[in-house]
C-alpha cells in the first residue's frame, strides 16, 4: 500500500473470527488496528486513541451499527465504512443517510475492504498536509470551504461538520461551478474510478449537503437538480 503515514483503524463487529481475520490482514498491510465487539468497547477505544477510519458492522446485539454510526457522526468527522450481511438498496441508503462514507456487503474479500479504506486514508493524509498553496479557502454565497483543514464555515462563521464523503462532493461542486455534472461524473470526481459505487449514493450525499447549505431544501437554489442531466452548483465561487 502507499499511505502517507501509518493509519489507525477501529474495526467494530460482534463476530470474533472476522475481527481476528481483519486485524491480522490490516496489520500485515502496515495499519495499526484496534477491534471492538460492541458499541461500548468502540467508545472506549475511541477515547483511548482516536482512529483514522472506523469499520462498523450493521447488525450487532445491543446497539446496532446504524445507531452507532449516527452518534459518531454527530460528534466527529471520522470516516466510517459500514459492513452488513444485508444487500438491499434501502439498507445502504439508510447507512449513507446517517453519515457512513462507504458501504460493503458481506461476504467480502479483505482485499476489497482494503480498496475501500485506502481512498479514505489518502484523504486523511491530505487533510494532515501543512500547506496546499494551489487549493486555498474557497468562498461561495458567504460560505467558506477551507481545503487544508477540510472545514466548512457558514456566513455566520459557524463551523458545519461534514463527513468525508460530504466534503469530497462539495469540493467537486465548488471546483466545477455553473456546470451540469452527471451522477457518474460526480462519482468519478469525488471518489475515483476505482471506487465502486451506485448512483443513488450521490443523491443521498446531495440531500445531506442541501440540509446543511440550503435554507429551503424543498426548493434548493444552490445545488439544483437538472432533470435527466444530474446536478448544477449555481453559486459563484471565489478563492482567497
Amino acid at each position: 500500500m502507499d499511505p502517507v503515514t501509518v493509519s489507525r483503524l477501529l474495526i467494530v463487529d460482534d463476530d470474533v473470527e472476522i475481527l481476528s481475520l481483519l486485524k491480522k490482514f490490516f496489520i500485515q498491510h502496515a495499519y495499526e488496528v484496534d477491534v471492538a465487539p460492541h458499541g461500548e468497547a468502540m467508545w472506549a477505544a475511541i477515547a483511548q486513541q482516536r482512529p483514522d477510519t472506523i469499520i462498523l458492522d450493521l447488525m450487532m446485539p445491543g446497539e446496532g451499527g446504524l445507531s452507532l454510526c449516527q452518534k459518531v457522526r454527530a460528534q466527529m468527522a471520522i470516516p466510517i465504512i459500514m459492513l452488513t450481511a444485508m444487500a438491499e438498496l434501502s439498507d445502504r441508503i439508510v447507512g449513507l443517510e446517517l453519515g457512513a462514507d462507504d458501504y460493503l456487503t458481506k461476504p467480502f474479500a479483505p482485499q476489497e475492504l482494503l480498496a475501500r479504506v485506502r481512498p479514505l486514508q489518502r484523504r486523511a493524509g491530505e487533510q494532515r498536509s501543512p500547506v496546499e498553496p494551489s487549493r486555498p479557502v474557497i468562498g461561495f454565497a458567504g460560505w467558506h470551504l477551507d481545503i487544508t483543514c477540510r472545514e466548512l464555515r457558514s456566513p455566520d462563521n459557524v463551523m458545519i461538520p461534514l463527513s468525508a464523503g460530504e466534503f469530497d462532493l462539495l469540493l467537486v461542486f465548488v471546483e466545477h461551478p455553473q456546470r451540469i455534472l452527471t451522477r457518474e461524473q460526480l462519482l468519478d470526481l469525488a471518489r475515483g474510478h476505482s471506487h465502486e459505487a451506485f448512483d443513488r449514493s450521490i443523491d443521498v450525499q446531495v440531500s445531506r449537503l442541501r440540509r446543511k447549505l440550503e435554507s429551503d431544501t424543498k426548493r434548493p437554489a444552490m445545488i439544483r437538480t437538472v432533470r435527466n442531466g444530474g446536478y448544477l452548483f449555481t453559486a459563484k465561487v471565489s478563492r482567497s
